[in-house]
This record gives structure tokens, C-alpha cells and sequence, in this order.
């Protein structure tokens, strides 16, 4: 469960840095050439692999590889929601509620197996 745990933490803040590397410059360097935004991009990359790396490495010891790629969308989209209305401005959409009920049915048939099911 510490493996998990540890994982979930490192993906989080690996996802945080993901969303600025992928989204920030549309705000902050818009009026940047693109390869600008590219290089910016890149530096803050580095530190969302710097985590991303160990974290599936670790997570990969207690779940399988389906497992840990669904376990990211679920962080992704807890990360991205607050991102987008915080920091971009965004209005918050119901969307975001149907995407994440989507990703919950997600879990449950990645996740069955380990809880019991088939």
C-alpha cells in the first residue's frame, strides 16, 4: 500500500508540472514565438519526468501497467479542473463532472480484478 501510496503522491506532482509544461505558455507566452514556448515547455518537462519516472517505476511494483495509466487520467483531470479554472480562467463545466464519471467506470473494470471481481 506505501508503493501506492508514494506513487499517487509523485504522479500528482508530476501531473502539476505536466499541465504547466502543456498549458501555461497559452496564457503566459502567448505573445512568445512558439519555440519559445517549446524551450519554456521543455525545462518545466524535465521536472515532471524527474518525478513521473520513479513514480511509475514504484507503481509498477503493486499494480499493472493498465492500472497505472488509468490511475493517471483520474489525477490528470483532478490536477487539470482546478488548473483551468484558477489558473486559465476557464468557466467550470459540468463537462468536467460527465469526463470524470466516465474515468470512474474506467477504474472500476481496470481495478475489478484486484477487488474481487472477474
Amino acid at each position: 500500500m506505501r508503493a501506492i501510496g508514494l506513487t499517487v503522491l509523485l504522479l500528482s506532482l508530476s501531473n502539476v508540472f505536466m499541465t504547466f509544461a502543456w498549458y501555461a505558455h497559452l496564457k503566459d507566452l502567448s505573445a512568445k514565438p512558439w519555440f519559445v514556448a517549446a524551450l519554456v515547455s521543455w525545462g518545466i518537462a524535465f521536472f515532471e519526468y524527474m518525478l513521473q519516472v520513479p513514480a511509475n517505476r514504484i507503481g509498477y511494483t503493486a499494480l499493472s501497467l493498465g492500472q497505472l495509466k488509468i490511475l493517471q487520467e483520474v489525477i490528470t483531470l483532478t490536477v487539470f479542473v482546478p488548473f483551468a479554472f484558477f489558473y486559465m480562467k476557464e468557466p467550470l463545466k459540468l463537462d468536467y463532472l460527465w469526463a470524470a464519471f466516465c474515468i470512474l467506470g474506467a477504474v472500476y473494470f481496470i481495478f475489478r480484478s484486484k477487488w474481487g471481481g472477474a
